[in-house]
C-alpha cells in the first residue's frame, strides 16, 4: 500500500516569541495527524518559513526527509513543501506561467505577473515496492480578494468585481502552468507512470480552473466512459474527490458551506490501483474573508483544512 497525503497547514510561520506556546501547540497536533496516518509521502501547503518547516520534519522523526520550494509571493512568503519518511529525488521547481498567457494583469495599478505565486514543486518517491511515483504540489490562487492597502474587503462593488477577475485570471494562469508540467511529463519520462497533481487548488471539483488540470475532457470515475479506453487517457488526470463519499469528501467548511478544494489528481497508471480516498474528519473552524493570521490557540484544530488521505495498491 502507498498512501499519499496533502495538507494545507495554514499560516505555518516561525512564530514571535508571544505565540511560541500556540506554535508548539499546533506542532503537537499537526504531528499526531500525520503519525496516524502514516503516508509515504506528504504534501504540504502555506509553509510559511524554513525553520517552521525543519521543526516540523524535526517532529515527524529523524528518517524524515524534506523539500521546500524557495519560490513564493514577497508579501507573504507562503510556498509548498513534500515531507516523506522515505528518499525524495530528483526535485524540480515549477514557476513560471505559460508565455501564450502571460504576464497576467493582477491589480488596478497595472502590476503583472509571469510566475506562480506560490511556485509549485515535484518530486519523485519510490514506493517500498520499489514503484517509482512521480508528484507535483502546487497552491493556487486563493479566491478570498485582497484589496488594494491590505484589504480583505471592500464597499466599492465595482472594485470587488475587477479584483475577482484579477484572482480568477491568476488563478487560472496558475492552473495552465500545472497542466503544462503534466502534459510534458505525460508525453516524455512519465508517459505511462504513475503522476500525481496535488494540493490547495481553492475552488471545487466542478470548477474551471479545477477541470483544466483534468486535461482530455471525459473519462472521470463516475462517468459512463471511465471503464472504456481511449486515446486521452495518456495525458488525462482523475481526480480523487469523485471516489470520495460523505461524510468525508470535504476538506474547508467556508461560510458554512463545506467544500472540497484540497485535491488529489492522477494519472491512468493509477486509476486501476487506488484503494480509497477521503479527507481526515478533523473539526476544522469555519471561515470567512478574513485569514487567520496567528497560531490557532492549544486544543483547537491545527489548520482550517482537513487533509486529503488517497491509499494506493502500489
Amino acid at each position: 500500500m502507498f498512501t499519499i497525503m496533502t495538507w494545507n497547514i495554514e499560516n505555518f510561520f516561525q512564530p514571535e516569541p508571544s505565540f511560541q506556546v500556540a506554535f508548539d501547540a499546533k506542532l503537537d497536533a499537526l504531528t499526531d495527524a500525520i503519525t496516524a496516518a502514516q503516508p509515504d509521502l506528504l504534501a504540504v501547503q502555506e509553509v510559511g518559513d524554513e525553520a517552521a518547516f525543519e521543526a516540523l520534519r524535526g517532529r515527524l522523526g529523524a528518517g524524515w526527509s524534506g523539500a521546500l520550494s524557495t519560490h513564493f509571493e514577497a508579501r507573504h512568503t507562503i510556498r509548498v513543501g513534500w515531507l516523506s519518511p522515505g528518499q525524495l529525488t530528483d526535485v524540480a521547481e515549477v514557476i513560471d506561467l505559460p508565455a501564450g498567457l502571460s504576464p497576467v494583469k493582477v491589480d488596478d495599478d497595472g502590476t503583472t505577473m509571469t510566475q506562480l505565486g506560490r511556485g509549485a514543486l515535484a518530486v519523485t518517491c519510490t514506493t517500498p515496492g520499489g514503484v517509482p511515483v512521480r508528484a507535483l504540489t502546487v497552491h493556487l490562487k486563493s479566491k478570498l480578494l485582497s484589496f488594494p492597502g491590505g484589504r480583505f474587503d471592500t464597499k466599492d462593488e465595482d472594485e470587488r468585481a475587477r479584483y475577482g477577475v484579477y484572482a480568477l485570471n491568476r488563478r487560472a494562469a496558475e492552473a495552465a502552468a500545472v497542466r503544462d508540467w503534466a502534459t510534458a511529463s505525460l508525453a516524455a519520462d512519465w508517459q505511462g507512470k504513475p503522476l500525481l497533481v496535488c494540493g490547495d487548488l481553492n475552488d471545487t471539483l466542478d470548477a474551471a480552473t479545477t477541470q483544466l488540470l483534468f486535461g482530455p475532457p471525459g473519462s472521470q470515475f463516475g462517468t459512463d466512459g471511465f471503464a472504456r479506453p481511449d486515446r486521452g487517457d495518456a495525458q488525462r488526470l482523475w481526480d480523487a474527490g469523485y471516489w470520495m463519499t460523505p461524510p468525508n469528501n470535504w476538506s474547508r467548511m467556508f461560510a458554512g458551506r463545506p467544500e472540497l478544494i484540497d485535491h488529489l489528481l492522477l494519472s491512468h497508471a493509477l486509476t486501476g490501483r487506488l484503494h480509497d480516498a477521503a479527507t481526515v474528519p478533523l473539526d476544522v473552524p469555519n471561515i470567512g474573508v478574513q485569514p487567520q493570521v496567528t497560531p490557532r490557540a492549544a486544543g483547537k484544530p491545527p489548520s482550517d483544512h482537513r487533509p486529503v488521505l488517497v491509499h494506493f495498491d502500489l
